[in-house]
């Protein structure tokens, strides 16, 4: 079994892994942040959904300004395992449950709508992303049954979706027995599509500033952004497309919560496995798809799970192995393992995204989250509801998306969220992950309990100790290591910190704050027959 993640032998220290889609920065021509700028509408974030927001806008003849504290599409875009689908996650049984009929058809509508938005604009750009449509194929998972599949099926063609029951599924399966197939599904290559959707925003006046981290959001009249340099731009509307909304504390972050999934890309033969999407019905379930690269004879096999949330696992590392044996049971004609990676899924309690008005804000200042494993089409669904809303028109899945929704049907979820985040405050009377120091091996992290103190101490390969608060800058949960990406990660609600503390995801905004450990005072040597007369 491969050892996963590796240790980059060019680099000094252990890395965060990269998906097969990162093939190197996409550095915007802008210099700069001045020290004012205004515009119609100021975007923070430069994954799908902040791009395709301000590609939009700036088709429509708005000033728009991007801004995002990395590189462009470094953060849960160039993560994914890119696919395009309809077919939902949640599963249109439990949508009707949730949002009734109407509201399910509506949300397989908006996906639809979002796959072909993300077509019109390949070929409107001349995108070269390798867009293709493919069907979809949902096989049973353990634990489920040939009716629930049918069930399945039935609700998906209620929702309107192209379904089709097939008693023998094609080519090779994820598992015995019937499957669904979904027509109309797509995938693509999402760095190449952001790449192209980069240089339309620049060729139409939009500009993008990387590597500048906001500080402070303001909505209403005098709406505008500050940077931690000082830099403020000033605009008629704010869109939050930080995947987890930075600018809000606790709203939000109530009805979601953060899970990490995996994926492993194993070599297999030209035309081994027909391009297409797959996945099965089980809990965590299975995600599969081809990607041909452009160079060398070879395909490469896609497979995603293992889910769980974001800090409830301490050895996150063995879900890759699991992956990698799942997929050589039904895939056997794979090979050597391309590359390792993971990612963050937010998980709303009812199903779909929260897009539109930011609650509890002015009405200009949007917000899109709640991904749900969808965050390609929800980005682009989310994009596309912005558009209207700042043109002052209601989209027709104002309501569906509408983050200040709360479902009657989905409190019970709510509540059991409720308590996994509330229990992990418990980790502040807990023991330390390590005794001391001495117990960190070199490249990896632990927590310690030290003084009444609750310590976040990374060493390093050169063997020394790199000492922080583990308090989260959020809300005050307690962050724990991630040993898959070299992290720490808070539980509560899904912030992420490099190894030396630095913010990499929100609903932080700070990086984690430095400590050492507290020094036992010296002794003090009394001479006999001193004194202080």
């Amino acid at each position: 079994m491969t050892s996963h993640p590796p240790i980059d032998a060019r680099k000094s220290e252990p890395h965060t892994t990269r998906a097969i889609w990162v093939e190197g920065p996409i550095v915007p021509r802008k210099a700069a942040l001045p020290p004012k700028s205004s515009c119609d509408v100021c975007v923070v974030g430069a994954g799908i959904t902040g791009l395709t927001t301000a590609y939009l806008l700036a088709q429509s003849g708005r000033s728009v300004i991007v801004l995002d504290q990395g590189e462009v599409g470094a953060g849960e875009t160039s993560r994914t395992s890119a696919h395009l689908a309809s077919a939902l996650d949640e599963g249109f049984v439990r949508l009707e449950q949730l949002h009734g009929s109407e509201g399910a058809r509506l949300a397989a509508e908006s996906h639809c709508r979002a796959i072909d938005t993300i077509e019109i604009i390949v070929v409107r750009e001349r995108i070269d992303c390798d867009f293709r449509r493919v069907d979809g194929f949902l096989f049973l998972g353990e634990g489920s049954t040939v009716s629930s599949l049918a069930a399945e099926a039935d609700a998906a063609k209620r929702a309107g979706l192209e379904v089709e029951w097939l008693d023998v599924p094609p080519g090779p399966v994820l598992a015995a027995g019937p499957c669904i197939r979904f027509g109309a599904q797509a995938q693509f290559h999402p760095r190449r599509y952001l790449t192209g959707l980069v240089r339309a925003i620049e060729r139409m006046g939009g500009v993008i500033h990387t590597r500048t981290h906001v500080t402070e959001f303001q909505g209403g009249d005098d709406a505008h952004v500050r940077t931690a340099e000082g830099a403020v731009v000033s605009a008629k509307a704010l869109v939050i497309a930080t995947n987890v909304p930075v600018n809000d504390r606790v709203v939000i972050h109530n009805k979601q919560a953060a899970h990490r999934s995996y994926v492993v890309a194993l070599e297999i033969p030209r035309d081994a496995v027909p391009v297409a999407l797959y996945w099965d019905t089980a809990d965590p379930y299975h995600y599969v798809r081809v990607e041909r690269p452009r160079a060398g004879d070879h395909d490469v096999l896609v497979v995603g799970g293992a889910d769980h949330r974001t800090g409830d696992d301490l050895r996150p590392e063995g879900r890759w192995d699991q992956l990698e044996s799942w997929a050589r049971a039904r895939f056997p004609m794979a090979s050597r393992v391309i590359d390792v990676w993971s990612g963050q899924i937010m998980e709303p309690v009812d199903g779909l995204a929260f897009l539109g008005r930011n609650p509890a804000d002015a009405p200009n200042v949007y917000v899109a989250t709640g991904d749900s494993g969808h965050g390609l089409t929800h980005g682009t669904i989310g994009a596309t509801m912005f558009l209207a809303m700042i043109r002052g028109e209601h989209p027709p899945y104002e309501s569906l998306y509408d983050p200040r929704r709360i479902s009657l049907r989905s409190l019970p979820t709510l509540a059991k969220e409720g308590w996994e985040t509330a229990k992990h405050y418990a980790d502040w009377v807990r023991p330390g992950d390590a005794k001391s120091e001495d117990d960190i091996p070199a490249g990896q992290g632990a927590t310690l309990l030290v003084a009444g103190r609750r310590l976040a101490v990374y060493r390093d390969l050169t063997g020394r100790c790199h000492r922080l608060s583990a308090t989260c800058r959020h809300l005050g949960g307690v962050v724990h290591w991630n040993a898959a990406e070299s992290t720490w990660d808070c539980p509560c609600h899904g912030a992420r910190y490099d190894r030396k503390g630095r913010m990499l995801n929100g609903p932080a905004l700070d990086d984690l704050a430095p400590a050492e450990i507290p020094r036992a005072p010296e002794p003090v040597l009394v001479v006999a027959g001193d004194s202080a007369e």
